[in-house]
C-alpha cells in the first residue's frame, strides 16, 4: 500500500504535505520530533511551515495514522509505527527504539475484568542502549 492509499485508509484526505509528512514517518524510524521532521522536509516542499506540520500530525494522531511519544519530557516525538509496541529511550545519546511486547498484560485483563475499556496503552524503558552500554565498557 502506498503513503497516499495509507492516508486514505485512515480517512484522510491526501495532500503533498500530508503525503510527505506521513512518507517520512514510514520510513525513518528514529521517532522524529517536529522540528525534525520540518528540517528533513523543508528543502523539497519551500511552502511547509511547522504549523503546517504540527496540524498534519495532530490529525494523523486524532485519526489513528500515527501515534505522539512523551518519553521525553520535553520533546514530544512522533512514531508512524501504530502496531502495539513499547519504546526504550537511552538516556546517553537519546535514541529511541521500538521494542516489541505482548499487548494482553495482567494488569490490562484486571482492568477490562472490571469493565474498564482500554482504547490504547503507553509503555516506555529509559537506560542506556547496548550501543552506548559497549562504547563504555571500552572506555
Amino acid at each position: 500500500m502506498n503513503v497516499y492509499e495509507y492516508l486514505l485508509s485512515y480517512n484522510i484526505k491526501p495532500s503533498v504535505q500530508r503525503i510527505a509528512i506521513m512518507d517520512y514517518l514510514l520510513k525513518h524510524k528514529t521517532h522524529p520530533c517536529i522540528d525534525e521532521i520540518y528540517l528533513a522536509l523543508c528543502k523539497e516542499i519551500p511552502t511547509l511551515s511547522k504549523t503546517t506540520v504540527y496540524n498534519t500530525l495532530k490529525l494523523f494522531i486524532e485519526h489513528g495514522a500515527a501515534k505522539m511519544l512523551t518519553i521525553d519530557e520535553r520533546n514530544a516525538c512522533f512514531d508512524g509505527e501504530i502496531s502495539a509496541h513499547a519504546h526504550f529511550q537511552c538516556k546517553v545519546c537519546g535514541k529511541i527504539y521500538d521494542v516489541p511486547y505482548k499487548e494482553e498484560t495482567e494488569e490490562v485483563k484486571t482492568l477490562e475484568d472490571k469493565g474498564f475499556i482500554i482504547n490504547e496503552t503507553h509503555r516506555y524503558y529509559k537506560g542506556v542502549c547496548s550501543e552506548c552500554a559497549a562504547k563504555s565498557s571500552k572506555n
